[in-house]
């Protein structure tokens, strides 16, 4: 029984760093930009927040670092692409390629070096609860704080002004236009934010999640966390089922190894992979159901003059 809630802890603690990076770049794309450099923005932000923590000891300041790196990366990112008008694609994927080269040269100085041991979080009397404690309970704050995050943007998208401006941005930038909305500096609010949540995960992996630095730790987490927004059909509360359900994926091959599966390592290795590969096949049936819910303008360019 044990086993099952350390299964379930390790799922959720795995899907939070997938759902903070996928809300992000569920942000941005709802603003009507495809940012692909998400995983170079993570790796960039795992170095950052690490190295922020080693000097100063303070996990607060490793998070700080980790959503600065992502965040800048992004801002250079829109600059490109919204006001230079440079292909979506292309300059992701191109931040994508510079975040892994630029993060692997900064932390051969910290290979070895270790953080300072983290405190063991709990909530008081409900981790006591057998199986549901251990699996639900003892985690550190930020996962709490995802699933808050994930209401707040539910709140923000569908309750708001500004979010409805931020989606009209995303279905019709034209009209936003004619309206007197600023399109660009929009978008660019909302590529910044969402590079500042895949920093945040970024940093979340390097501090809490696999507290040390080894080069391309991120792992692919980046492109799973893009797959899944179209996964959740752009829903801030789909993508977090949809980040909780691939953590439990990654997860359940050390499971399977720790219970005495004969499978080939390889092959459990590649399940998360596979399993965006089945379900992004499965949704590709019905793309009537897909377009209902993309954003209408997503990766187009805007030009005010036009």
């Amino acid at each position: 029984m044990d086993s099952y809630a350390l299964l379930i802890a390790a799922a959720l603690n795995a899907g939070t760093v997938l759902a903070l990076a996928s809300l992000g770049l569920l942000i941005n794309e709802k603003a009507g930009i495809v940012n692909l450099g998400a995983e170079g923005m993570m790796l960039c932000a795992a170095i950052a927040g690490f190295a922020a923590v080693v000097h100063t000891g303070s996990d607060l300041a490793g998070f700080a670092a980790g959503v600065g790196a992502g965040a800048l990366l992004a801002l250079i990112f829109g600059g490109l692409v919204i006001w230079l008008n440079t292909n979506q694609y292309a300059t992701g994927l191109a931040v994508s390629l510079f975040g892994a080269g630029f993060s692997a040269f900064a932390g051969i100085a910290y290979v070895q070096e270790k953080i300072p041991e983290r405190a063991h979080f709990s909530l008081p009397f409900l981790s006591d609860i057998p199986l549901v404690g251990p699996a639900l309970f003892r985690h550190h704050p930020l996962v709490y704080l995802t699933v808050l995050l994930t209401g707040g943007l539910i709140w923000f998208l569908y309750r708001t002004r500004a979010g409805l401006v931020l989606r009209s941005v995303g279905e019709n930038p034209e009209s936003a236009h004619a309206l007197g909305y600023p399109v660009r500096r929009i978008r660019l609010m909302a590529v910044v934010a969402g590079g500042a949540l895949c920093g945040l995960a970024g940093a979340y992996i390097s501090i809490v999640y696999t507290p040390l630095w080894v080069e391309g730790m991120v792992a692919g987490k980046g492109w799973i966390a893009l797959a899944l927004t179209t996964f959740a059909t752009w829903r801030p509360a789909r993508v977090l089922l949809g980040a909780y359900l691939f953590g439990g994926v990654t997860m359940l091959q050390f499971h399977l190894q720790g219970i005495g599966v004969e499978v080939p390592s390889q092959f459990l290795t590649m399940l998360p992979y596979l399993s965006t590969i089945v379900v992004l096949a499965l949704i590709s049936r019905n793309p009537q159901w897909i377009r209902i819910n993309m954003p209408t303008s997503i990766g187009k360019p805007f030009y005010p003059g036009s």
